[in-house]
């Protein structure tokens, strides 16, 4: 046999070909939600920054599922609510359904992220929930009467200076800010309910701010089961390939080129740090 005739032999014949697998696309769903994400703290989560690796993920041609993996401590609203919407929005365009996994802690902004999915599971020591509304911030008055700064504030519209830091704070702004938090708290309690519907346990404690570890958060109704993503998965697609969707970053951000003054970088990073400690991370 020539040369040319074993290098023939070699190749496949139109038919041989194994079929491609179907494939389960992984999100990675991490850090901070925050509309402004800062170079020295850890990966934060918004729209703009996971909107390719979305749609890549719900891209592939063969897709049987698309899988969320979760590990954040909450943060911005309004990026919550502008993610989960999406995700929604392109599992009901492919008709493919979608998996949350909780890690380390799917709770406050995470857990509306992982409410986004048609089943939800987490490890047995993850923490869930948090379904509530938080805010905070620094007071300067006393800082500025040590040094002997004058704060000059000019504003049109009686309450442009709502809790300015470096402001006495007023009661009435104080109320303003508990009946703000009752909405927001109001809309993350409907959005749950619509989601897990009759899956939630209906307990008194389920919307009151707590956060519950996996076998607990089961009970509850928060999510559907105790397992890890690759367990699930290889259970219910055994003959599926995972494929992770990771976002691009802009060449600028690759380079490190482009961060935030270092103090608001640094501000930005303490507050982030902040959003995780309350769950010992």
């Amino acid at each position: 046999m020539s040369v040319a005739d074993k290098l023939t032999s070699r190749l496949p014949m139109i038919g041989e070909r194994g079929e491609r697998k179907d494939v389960v696309a992984v999100v990675k769903l991490h850090g901070v939600i925050t509309p402004t994400p800062s170079p020295l703290a850890r990966g934060s989560i918004n729209l703009a920054a996971v909107e390719s690796a979305l749609t890549r993920a719900f891209a592939h041609e063969r897709l049987k599922a698309v899988a969320l993996q979760i590990n954040s401590p909450g943060g911005a609203p309004t990026q919550s609510g502008l993610v989960a919407e999406r995700i929604r929005q392109l599992a009901d365009e492919k008709n493919v359904p979608v998996l949350a996994f909780a890690e380390d802690v799917a709770a406050s902004g995470g857990y509306w992220l992982a409410c986004a999915a048609d089943e939800i599971y987490a490890h047995r020591t993850s923490m869930v929930g948090s379904i509530g509304v938080i805010s905070g911030g620094f007071g300067f008055t006393g800082l500025l009467e040590r040094f002997g700064i004058e704060r000059r504030l000019h504003t049109a519209g009686a309450n442009k200076s709502r809790l300015d830091p470096f402001s006495p704070e007023k009661p009435e702004d104080v109320e303003w800010l508990k009946k703000m938090h009752g909405q927001l708290h109001d809309l993350f309690v409907d959005w749950v309910t619509e989601r897990r519907g009759e899956r939630l346990s209906g307990s008194d404690d389920l919307f009151n701010g707590d956060v519950w570890l996996g076998a607990r958060a089961v009970e509850l109704g928060l999510i559907d089961g105790v397992g890890s993503l690759r367990q699930v998965i290889t259970e219910r697609y055994p003959d599926a390939e995972i494929s992770v969707a990771e976002p691009k970053k802009p060449l600028l951000a690759r380079l490190g080129i482009g961060a935030p003054a270092a103090a608001s970088a640094l501000l930005d990073a303490v507050q982030h740090k902040a959003a995780w400690s309350r769950f010992g991370l």
